[in-house]
This record gives structure tokens, sequence and C-alpha cells, in this order.
């Protein structure tokens, strides 16, 4: 599996607003590390049971980090740097992965060593057709009347294969290899 970090903190870059909604309020951040059952009401964690039991593994009691955010599509588009798999589908999600801890989730340098630490784990896995990315953003943490600058990490996954099925079948097999990843670095890191 092909993995990389970015930091992305310039002005035009994505950014957070913690929790979030839509304008509409249809869609809107659940609170999973606090309350798991309201995973019921995530309809990516409906459609993906893949998804389902990371969004479980990242937002349990002994993880040091919990979600956001997540989407999750098919594609037929292959990027010119994704030819290297061979594939011509892939199958991709993303989540939006915070601290638990509110003085972590200010510290750049915390996420900065949790991200280099999980991409050194994550090197180690199997060659799997799939590549992770991740992604160190600006996150704007809302508390009652004030706003809290901060930082938060977007996860890209994508698996590749021949077919839709086959695509679906190796991001499955990443999404467990990083969720692996992100239990063993919180037993490491639980001061965080």
């Amino acid at each position: 599996m092909q993995v990389d970090f970015a930091v992305e903190l310039g002005r035009d870059d994505e950014t957070l607003e913690f929790p979030w909604s839509s304008e509409d309020d249809r869609l809107r951040y659940y609170d999973l590390k606090r309350e798991p059952a309201a995973i019921s009401q995530i309809h990516e964690a409906r459609q993906f049971q893949e998804l389902r039991q990371f969004l479980v593994s990242v937002n349990a009691p002994s993880s040091v980090l919990e979600t956001a955010k997540c989407d999750v599509w098919a594609s037929s588009e292959i990027n010119p740097e994704e030819e290297i798999f061979n594939a011509p589908c892939k199958f991709a999600s993303y989540v939006d992965l915070l601290f638990s801890d509110d003085g972590a989730r200010m510290s750049f340098e915390k996420h900065e060593s949790l991200l280099k630490e999980l991409i050194g784990l994550l090197q180690r896995v199997p060659e799997i057709p799939a590549s992770a990315e991740f992604l160190l953003r600006r996150c704007y943490y809302h508390r009652h009347a004030s706003v809290q600058e901060g930082f938060y990490v977007t996860f890209y996954l994508f698996g590749y294969g021949q077919d839709e099925v086959k695509a679906r079948a190796q991001w499955a097999i990443a999404l467990q290899l990083v969720a692996a990843a992100i239990k063993q670095l919180s037993g490491r890191n639980s001061s965080l």
C-alpha cells in the first residue's frame, strides 16, 4: 500500500468548522466517541459495513482519535499517478480525524508526530493495490461563544481493481490495516 502525508495550511486550502452541519441541517456531525449508537444516523456507515467497522474502531474509548466526517464513492477516473496500479476502477473514501484531547487538537507537533508514526507503520504492511493519504489541515473548533484554531487530518483511501467489486475489496483490506495502525498508535500514545 502506498502511503503519504502532506500539510495543507495555506489560505486557499480546505478547513473544517467543528462541529459542522449542512445549511439545511440534513447532514451534520455525530459524536460517535461519546454516543456510539449515533452511527445508525450516518448513511455511509449503514451502506458500507467496512466503513462502519472503521468508524467504530477509531471512535472506541481506547483510541486517541475520533471522527468528524466521511464519504465513500467509486470511480473509473484514474489519475496519472494512479496508473501504477494498472487498474481501471477505484473505490475511495475520506474520513476527517480529530484528536479526542482538546490540547492535542491545538498542537501541530502532535498531529505531525502522529502522522509520521502512522505512515511508518503503514509502510510496513503488505503491498496491495491501495493508497492512503493523510492531509494535515486547519480546523476551527467552535466552543460556546468562541472559536479556537487548531488542526485535523483528512484521511483519503483508495483501493484499485479491475472492477468496482475488486477495488472495494482492496479498499476494505486497506481500511482494516489503517484501523489496526491507529489502534496500535493509540496504545502507545494513550497520554495524548
